[in-house]
């Protein structure tokens, strides 16, 4: 239960110093940094299966086109989070992006009632029902939908969604996406490189190397998070996934001085209120799980 609280907690931490991480390549354009966050991802990737002997399951899944298709789609909407997230930090919206990560959890839930057919209880309903009215307040406010937080919660979340079905573990699962993304990623180089406009050749050592970075610094967090959440409590993961969008806010405010206040922070507010309401009825439930088990009854 330690080993695991450590694994997950210490996995979201890092998560929310990723704006600290691309605001040092600010430099450098978004869709640039994502390909070399691609190519250097599987880099390591194949080096960790390479050390761990662990080749067997490549073989059968690229016999199986059904299951490519699934980590095609996959692969594509990781990367789309990926590309969207980097320009919101570079472009002074740290604080937008948090919000994305802040509704994951209802988004999430709302995938799986549309999408799964799972019931929501009323508390889950009320949950939506608040994030969604700070959602409505935000765009009043501010003359627009939020956008950014939005697509980041919508794929972060149809990309869990099609993870949480999918056969293959975290390690492999993002070297099969990687694997797929990579000839896109080298070709958009080469493109690059053929019109001079390859920002890697230019660059200062130090750039080349937080580039080349972006591989462990994108795997070694999903590894600590899968070590995590097969030693812990659904529920106690489910607090900690916070960890991340609050620190990115507390950057966004603090150390980038982005506007957060009046009215903006009472958006905010509503949907941490949503999110109050959504995990107090996730620990009563989980709660009530444990009790009936006790006793021998079945759990509602």
């Amino acid at each position: 239960m330690r080993s695991g609280m450590f694994f997950a907690a210490t996995a979201y931490i890092l998560w929310g110093m990723f704006p600290l991480y691309f605001k040092l390549l600010q430099g450098v354009a978004a869709p640039q940094i994502l390909m070399h966050r691609i190519i250097w991802s599987l880099a390591f990737v194949l080096a960790a299966l390479a050390w761990r002997r662990q080749w067997q399951w490549l073989r059968k899944v690229l016999r199986q086109p059904r299951v490519l298709l699934g980590f095609g789609v996959s692969a594509l909407l990781l990367s789309s989070n990926w590309l969207l997230y980097i320009w919101a930090v570079n472009g002074g919206r740290v604080v937008d992006a948090s919000l994305g990560y802040f509704i994951t959890p209802l988004v999430n839930v709302l995938l799986g009632y549309l999408l799964l057919k799972e019931k929501l209880r009323p508390l889950q309903w009320a949950s939506i029902a608040l994030a969604a009215a700070g959602v409505g307040w935000l765009t009043w406010q501010g003359g627009q939908l939020p956008w950014i937080g939005l697509l980041l919660a919508a794929t972060f979340g149809t990309y869990g969604l099609l993870r949480k079905t999918a056969a293959l573990g975290p390690l492999e699962g993002l070297t099969l996406e990687t694997l797929l993304l990579v000839p896109l990623a080298l070709g958009y180089l080469a493109l690059l490189n053929a019109q001079d406009q390859n920002t890697f050749h230019g660059a200062s050592s130090a750039t080349r190397w937080l580039l080349a970075a972006s591989g462990p610094i994108t795997a070694i967090p999903l590894l600590l998070f899968a070590a995590g959440a097969r030693r812990i409590p659904l529920s106690t993961l489910g607090f900690l996934q916070y960890i991340a969008p609050t620190l990115q806010l507390l950057l966004g405010v603090w150390l980038y001085r982005e506007p957060f206040g009046g009215a903006r922070l009472a958006g905010f507010v509503t949907i941490w209120a949503a999110l109050a309401v959504y995990s107090a009825e996730g620990l009563w439930q989980a709660h009530r799980s444990r009790q009936q088990r006790k006793i021998g009854q079945p759990a509602l």
